[in-house]
């Protein structure tokens, strides 16, 4: 029996309008999660040859497996990816995630934090966050979030905290590979 359940992600922008959606992903339900991570009550999901929507309406198919953390209350989350290399971790600086049925919506802040299997850590983004600041208006208080949020996982990528272990990562893919709709 699949114990795993089918979730949408929805990323938007400080306007509103949608941003990306990832059609079909799978939540690890909260007893199979690794006990740190339940401790934050973190939202990990699986996808494998998802369909990602666009603003635009173009869809197009990912090619990398991914495990997605979503921590509530963190202003950031991470997309884990699969990689013939190694684990890239992709970072979106964003607000909080909401919950609403089988969907997860969160506010994309542009700036992101990628951390290559090597270990190379890089912000980019950041001209693009500029000049969403200026056109979208964001408050003092979505800057200091924001700020925080990149603090935090920058922090966590240098103590290598989690969500920011490989073995993690791979044992939730694995597991899914094995028990999931996929295996």
């Amino acid at each position: 029996m699949n114990p795993f359940s089918p979730y949408r992600i929805k990323s938007f922008k400080h306007d509103g309008h949608l941003h990306r959606m990832w059609m079909k992903n799978w939540r690890i339900p909260d007893p199979l999660l690794i006990p740190e991570h339940r401790d934050e009550s973190m939202i990990v999901l699986i996808n494998s040859q998802t369909p990602i929507r666009e603003r635009d309406g173009k869809e197009w198919t990912s090619k990398i497996p991914s495990v997605t953390f979503f921590i509530p209350g963190q202003w950031f989350n991470v997309v884990s990816l699969l990689e013939d290399q190694g684990v890239r971790y992709y970072c979106n600086i964003a607000s909080p995630p909401y919950v609403n049925g089988g969907v997860i919506t969160y506010i994309d802040y542009d700036l992101d934090v990628i951390r290559t299997p090597d270990g190379y850590t890089q912000v980019v983004d950041q001209e693009e966050y500029e000049l969403h600041k200026q056109n979208y208006h964001y408050s003092d208080v979505v800057e200091r979030k924001v700020k925080r949020g990149l603090e935090a996982v920058l922090g966590r990528l240098k103590r290598g905290d989690t969500p920011f272990r490989n073995e993690q990562v791979l044992a939730y893919y694995e597991m899914w590979k094995n028990d999931g709709p996929e295996g």
